[in-house]
Order: C-alpha cells, then structure tokens, then sequence
C-alpha cells in the first residue's frame, strides 16, 4: 500500500470480500468529482444532491461485478452523466442556473470584486451549458470541465474518439456563440433599465 492510501483496485477486492469500509472509502474518493459532474449536467445544486445519491446506491449494488476493462475512475464518470441524464428526462424539464450552482470555490484569495466577476462569469457558462444538447454538454464537461483526456470522455460515454472531437469541436462553437448572445442580452437590459439621461 503507498502513502497515498489503497489503489482502487485494492479498495473493490476488499468491498467484493465483505469489507463495508472500504466502500465508503470509494465514497469519499469520489463523491467530489461525481457531484461536479451532476452539478454541471443538471445545473441546480438540488438535483445534483440527488443525482450523486442515485450514483452510490447504483454503486452498491453494480461494484461487485465490475470487470476492470475501465478504469474505476471512467466507470463513475458514464454513471454519473448517465443518471444525470436520466433525472433531467424524469423532471422532463431543463437545468436550471442558479447562481449558487457554480459550485464550491474557495473564500479566501480573490478580492470579492473578482469573486463576484468570477461568480457572474461561472453563472454565465452554466446558463449556457444548459442549452446545450445532453451530448454536447456531456462531452463539454468531462473534458473542459473534469480535465478527462479524448480517450478517457470515450471510455466514459463509450463512443468512438473521432465522435467525441467531432462533439467538443460543434459544442464549443455553439458554447461561444450561447455565451457571445447571453452577454448581448445582459447589456442590451442593463442598458435599458440605467438611468435617464433626460436632464
């Protein structure tokens, strides 16, 4: 064992022995990126509580046969989009975006002048994120946002490398463009609703 603690591998065989512990060590391993990822999905802090819940309970039952084709790490990335998915087509609704869903930042560092920059800016890719398609936006946050390699965003939505460049590449484009029109309309409505310039 390193210092680092059990390998993933190490913490399954000791789960498929009996070892309740060591779940719950996969638990905390885990449940950071698992919720990042609903929160980014789904858009509302709520859901992605539910979401991750979904995710562990799945896990309970799923791990004991997990084959090591992927790595444990890939298997909760497609299970984590997966459910996100599958509660958003439950709520039969899209993701909201509320400013609190940006998710945990740190609060010190930052001025709050650039935190509220930052905050606005977070809100503004997550307004856009949600209009995005549910495979745009899949693979936009297992890449951009969860740092996984083309090869690792395949493993975890099992679809071909050339799908998930082909998916990133129009996603951006149509992000940008959410984004560029997002900002136009915040103008164009603070613009409006400033102060009179009759004297």
């Amino acid at each position: 064992m390193s210092s680092e603690g059990p390998t993933d591998r190490e913490l399954l065989e000791r789960y498929v022995a009996g070892d309740a512990r060591a779940f719950d060590l996969i638990v905390d391993r885990y449940e950071r990126r698992v919720y990042a990822i609903a929160l980014r999905m789904c858009g509302d802090p709520d859901d992605a509580r539910d979401v991750s819940q979904t995710v562990f309970i799945n896990a309970l039952r799923a791990l004991p046969g997990f084959r090591e084709e992927a790595q444990l790490s890939t298997w909760f990335h497609r299970v984590a989009v997966n459910a996100s998915l599958d509660h958003l087509r439950k709520q039969k609704r899209q993701p909201t975006d509320p400013l609190d869903s940006v998710g945990d930042r740190p609060s010190e560092g930052p001025s709050p002048e650039d935190r509220a920059v930052s905050a606005v800016r977070a809100a503004e890719v997550q307004a856009a994120l949600r209009r995005l398609s549910d495979e745009h936006r899949a693979v936009l946050v297992l890449h951009d946002i969860q740092d996984l390699d083309y090869a690792g965003v395949a493993h975890a939505l099992d679809i071909p490398v050339g799908t998930v460049k082909s998916r990133i590449h129009r996603a951006r484009l149509e992000l940008a463009k959410l984004l560029g029109h997002l900002r136009e309309t915040s103008e164009g409505t603070e613009r409006s609703s400033g102060p009179s310039n009759k004297r």
